[in-house]
């Protein structure tokens, strides 16, 4: 299969993952958001599962293929204020603080750089300054944060402190209106892009709310297969969508967007397991369907450590399906090393491609 998507005049080329089924430690336990550190390093947010353990944050450093390196891991699950339990957006701010947005608490909690609990702010309901379910959350330029409240449809503009700034948007179908956001980014000039889970697509916002455009329409993958896979978890039967076929620019329940400095947007289409990539107009370019071929070094790990499991890769006829995205939840734009980084939620990975500046299509002889 292709490691390289080129196409009118952008080069994709799939790096490595990063990764492995673990509630601590190096590897994720269902990977939700991420957020660029300062230092360009990543915070992971991890969503748990019904047995409710292990971190919520993972602090890491991507680097090239075999370089990846855990520096931090904090935010364990729980009611205290120090705790997450559905952690659903992560943002850095302009100090290094970390604020984590938790679903089951609405409410956002903060910790410094070395991932120490220093305040939280937030109360449930659904007046102006609080929150229902915040999934999302960015920080600007100024320092202010904007936090997706998802469950009552609006975006709100929060000082670090937690006062109540501004706030826009309203729950329907048309401009500027949210039907469960999820996901929200910046661009280098301040405009917002937020992933309107429900509706289907992308809305971009001027930097004070006023809406301009429009990205992605509706449409479903259809089912392929059914294909016989192995996880960490045992092997299972899963229906596969065939998502390397499927029309550019459709997007079933978008989940996370990032913008790069070229103004290309980059989608995480969660219900049709792949990236959608548009121009700077809305217009869809291509999608990336996910290509883990090679073993993250996190995965090798367990696979060295438990000598059964190679035993099952090693009788399975075809393992693209593992390569595949499965439910990507989001994705962030490195602008120091042109990585696009995906949150492969149900692997329990990250998959990094990087957009090559440089590339020179291969001159064919005829």
């Amino acid at each position: 299969m292709a490691l390289t998507t080129y196409v009118k005049g952008r080069a994709y080329d799939w790096s490595h993952a990063i990764g492995r089924a673990s509630a601590n430690g190096t590897g994720f336990n269902y990977p939700q958001t991420m957020c660029l550190g300062n230092d360009g390093d990543v915070y992971v947010a991890n969503r748990g599962n019904e047995n409710n353990f292990g971190m919520r944050v993972n602090h890491i450093k991507v680097g090239g293929p075999g370089e990846e390196e855990l520096l931090a891991e904090f935010a364990t699950y729980g009611e205290k204020d120090e705790n997450c339990v559905w952690p659903f957006g992560v943002a850095v701010g302009k100090n290094g603080d970390v604020y984590v947005t938790d679903e089951w608490k609405s409410t956002v909690s903060v910790f410094d750089a070395k991932g120490k609990f220093v305040r939280k702010w937030g109360t449930p309901g659904n007046g102006p300054g609080e929150l229902k379910g915040p999934a999302g959350i960015v920080c600007e330029a100024s320092g202010n944060l904007i936090v997706v409240d998802s469950g009552n449809n609006r975006l709100q503009v929060f000082t670090p402190e937690g006062k109540l700034v501004s706030q826009c948007g309203k729950a329907g179908s048309g401009e500027g209106e949210f039907n469960k956001p999820w996901g929200i980014a910046l661009d280098k000039d301040g405009n917002i892009y937020v992933a309107d889970w429900k509706n289907h697509r992308v809305q971009k916002l001027s930097p004070t709310g006023k809406f301009l455009m429009s990205i992605g329409r509706y449409g479903k993958v259809p089912v392929a297969s059914n294909a016989f896979a192995v996880t960490y978890l045992g092997p299972f039967i899963s229906s596969v969508p065939d998502a390397e076929r499927a029309p550019a620019g459709i997007l079933n329940h978008p989940t996370g967007v990032a913008v790069d400095p070229d103004g290309d947007i980059y989608v995480a289409d969660w219900g049709n397991h792949r990236l959608c990539i548009f121009d700077k107009d809305g217009k869809a370019l291509t999608h990336l369907v996910g290509d883990a071929q090679v073993m993250s070094k996190w995965g090798q790990q367990s696979i060295d450590a438990n000598p059964d499991m190679m035993k099952a890769y090693r009788r399975v006829q075809n393992l693209e399906q593992l390569w595949r995205f499965c439910f990507p939840t989001a994705v962030v734009f490195n602008p120091k090393t042109d990585q696009i980084i995906v949150a492969d939620s149900q692997r329990n990975r990250l998959q990094i491609y990087k957009k090559m500046r440089d590339y020179v299509d291969f001159q064919a002889n005829l």
